[in-house]
């Protein structure tokens, strides 16, 4: 008859010697302390950027793994060039499971053009252009006249048009609830009806970072993966990644002139009014856009470092301080989301 052997001390009942513990370290719930050993790898806490990041790919993986025929808005802006080194961080060394998409106005700043042609031609993705002019000349949007006349109301028919079009069921944005109170409002999945529009009381839950993508035949959902972010965390996530950006966001000289204190860039596409001189100033800019409603800032900032510096101390939004559209009324941009605004 076999005896029974008791395990000597340091082994459980296999035989498989058990570390020893410390003082003071924690134990199971038979009281046998259970400890790290030296093999284990030391326990890091992800930083506010990282948390952020993951996140956001997050985000980007759940509607491409839901959603049908995605799209991706790229303005060649500071928000929209984060939104494209996080698509590559959720999808490469595979291509974006969803083309990119640029509403141009035809009114935009040189520089933000070049740079956008050129970024997604090194990334080898599809560009899609949907053209405001183009809306205009077939008679689905009327182009404004006058010294304050601006495309950039015009873009919502050139969106939603463009979301039809080729059968878009969801699309990526770079807004953050940081820009503007109607944005504040906002889910990372913001759902729109097969009007394109959007009820601000008509929201669905995002508890635990679950999101319901589920919509009917013509409806389609924004999807907003920085919604979280700051302006702040943009440019420190710039910083860190050591991303380009177009060279409007660092200071340069630019003929300008100022109106409702502001300084808009001289240009053709903008009616001066009378005590309006164009004038040089050092300036750069916060957000980019339609260049008729886009300020400049005075500034000296020539590098990233200095940038982030900058945003760090101020304590005006970059929308509310650059973005003529924005203060038309005190609910300017949930007027214009609602219609189907970005």
């Amino acid at each position: 008859m076999s005896a029974t052997v008791a395990p000597r001390a340091g082994e459980d009942r296999q035989g498989v010697g058990l570390a020893s513990t410390a003082a003071g370290s924690p134990e199971d719930s038979q009281g046998v302390g259970l400890a790290s050993t030296a093999a284990d790898p030391p326990r890091r806490e992800l930083s506010h950027l990282e948390v952020l990041e993951s996140e956001a790919i997050h985000v980007f993986r759940e509607v491409a793994a839901e959603l049908e025929h995605p799209v991706l808005l790229f303005s060649g802006g500071k928000d929209s060039i984060v939104l494209l080194r996080l698509a590559e961080k959720a999808f490469r060394p595979g291509r974006f499971p969803f083309p990119v998409m640029h509403v141009d106005t035809g009114h935009n700043f040189d520089e933000v053009i070049e740079f956008r042609d050129r970024r997604i031609a090194a990334l080898g993705e599809r560009l899609i252009v949907a053209s405001v002019q183009d809306s205009i000349d077939s008679g689905r949007a009327a182009e404004e006249t006058g010294p304050r006349a601006s495309r950039n109301r015009l873009q919502t028919v050139t969106l939603l048009d463009a979301i039809s079009e080729h059968g878009f069921d969801a699309a990526f944005g770079g807004a953050r609830r940081d820009e503007e109170r109607a944005r504040a409002k906002e889910r990372v999945l913001s759902f729109r009806d097969d009007f394109g529009q959007w009820d601000p009381k008509a929201q669905r839950p995002e508890l635990w970072s679950l999101y319901n993508g589920r919509i009917r035949k013509g409806e389609h959902v924004r999807v907003f993966p920085l919604s979280n972010w700051t302006e702040l965390d943009v440019w420190s996530y710039i910083a860190r990644e050591r991303l380009e950006v177009p060279s409007i966001y660092y200071a340069h000289e630019r003929e300008v002139f100022q109106r409702d204190g502001m300084l808009y860039a001289a240009s053709p596409y903008i009616e001066r009014q009378e005590g309006e001189p164009v004038f040089t100033e050092s300036v750069r800019y916060r957000t980019v856009g339609d260049l008729t409603v886009t300020g400049a800032v005075r500034s000296s900032a020539q590098t990233l470092e200095q940038v982030v510096s900058e945003i760090a101390a101020t304590r005006v939004t970059e929308r509310g301080e650059t973005r003529a559209d924005d203060r038309v009324t005190e609910a300017a941009m949930e007027d214009r989301k609602k219609e189907g605004y970005f």
